[in-house]
């Protein structure tokens, strides 16, 4: 009898402890906001959208913003960057793991591609799409040519020009494919598509605060956050410099792995994480002088034998944020040393761009110099000049 008395009392204190944890740890969830938690600790707030068709991403973004200088960055993840995959133990494309009800996984593999911590996922499905688009009375975007599209037995024209799309046509034109389209026209639309919703949710934020309508609002989203902190994630949002905003895709060489073709980041993924982290060098420096914020435009000039140098060094400048206007070769293939020209008159924006190749070796030159003495003639076509040299590995200048 007393064996029994003891082990009702013994049960009776578990369920009383269960619930005391139970009801102490609701408080703190309802007292804890992620967002205040970042804004107080002055973090940078990276967030994950994914637009998803017939369970399956068809646009990934990653927002990276940080509050104290409303600075924002954007990083494109496509679908078919190939990566070794923890969950299934192989080299696949990355979206191979993502799973609609919990995408954990595929946030991690992002997490590790661009070597960040996610710090929220908002999930719209193409119909949930719609329904939001139409919340915002529409989405303005510039259409460069005219498109037709059928889609379900109907002919849904796009036409050229600044154009506001209503939820279906917005639902269509950020999730359809054509055979005949390129693949970099493709991204470039449906990223364009996805800056013009952001900003149109920027210039609605005041009224989507509303109670009513946040409720609403919120319902067409799949995140692991509740209402308040979304809408104050979004409000937040609403002190974004659009104007300054930009995307940036993860480049890659593309090759055929098992049978289906992946992009496989450049460096063995060490040139994104190497991008990631100069973009939050920059998201968070605050800078009086807005003219060190504006887009370096850059010539590069092939100073080697190597055929196509000068493009392939193009390219991961642009993956920094660079403006690439022209490449070429130079006025000789034999340059042994690499060496950059700097017409911006400001040090620290050339000393930053030198660290993304590792090059020492700056010569400053005023605008419209055109000294014959000099090694190389140029004409101004550009902030930078870039000259390729036999000291450069592809990636990085050896041997300053």
């Amino acid at each position: 009898m007393k064996i029994r008395i003891d082990a009702s009392r013994y049960l009776l204190a578990l369920i009383i402890i269960m619930l005391t944890v139970g009801i102490i740890f609701m408080i703190l969830t309802f007292r804890s906001n992620p967002v205040e938690d970042a804004l107080a600790a002055n973090r940078v707030i990276n967030v994950l959208f994914v637009i998803e068709e017939d369970k399956m991403p068809v646009s990934t973004y990653v927002l990276m913003y940080y509050p104290v200088t409303r600075r924002a960055a954007i990083f494109d993840i496509p679908g078919e960057i190939g990566l070794l995959l923890t969950k299934i133990n192989r080299v696949d494309r990355i979206d191979r793991v993502y799973e609609p009800s919990r995408i954990g996984s595929y946030e991690n593999e992002i997490e590790k591609l661009l070597g960040v911590e996610i710090s929220f996922s908002v999930v719209i499905t193409k119909d949930n799409l719609v329904s939001i688009v139409d919340l915002l009375e529409g989405v303005e975007i510039f259409i460069p040519s005219a498109v037709s599209y059928r889609a379900d037995d109907e002919i849904i024209l796009f036409p050229s020009g600044m154009t506001v799309l209503d939820g279906d046509k917005a639902g269509v034109y950020a999730t359809y494919s054509l055979p005949y389209e390129e693949r970099d026209m493709e991204v470039f639309r449906r990223q364009r598509f996805f800056l013009g919703f952001l900003n149109r949710q920027i210039q609605m934020n005041e009224r989507l605060q509303n109670p009513s309508l946040a409720k609403m609002y919120n319902s067409f989203f799949r995140t692991g956050i509740n209402m308040r902190t979304l809408m104050q994630l979004f409000n937040e949002f609403a002190n974004i410099d659009t104007d300054r905003l930009n995307i940036q895709s993860v480049a890659g060489d593309l090759r055929e792995i098992s049978g289906q073709m992946l992009v496989i980041p450049l460096w063995d993924g060490n040139l994104i994480k190497e991008v990631v982290r100069q973009t939050l060098g920059t998201l968070t420096r605050e800078i009086e002088d807005p003219f060190a914020e504006r887009i370096l435009t850059v010539e590069v000039l092939n100073g080697t034998a190597r055929n196509g140098f000068a493009g392939r060094t193009a390219d991961i400048l642009r993956n920094f944020g660079y403006d690439v206007i022209s490449i070429g070769n130079a006025d000789r293939n034999n340059y042994e040393s690499t060496v950059i020209i700097n017409r911006t008159g400001e040090e620290s924006m050339v000393n930053a761009f030198a660290d993304v190749i590792r090059c020492k070796n700056i010569r400053n030159e005023a605008v419209g110099n055109t000294d014959d003495n000099s090694s190389q003639n140029f004409e101004y076509k550009a902030d930078i000049t870039l000259i390729i040299g036999r000291n450069f590995d592809g990636r990085y200048v050896t041997g300053n």
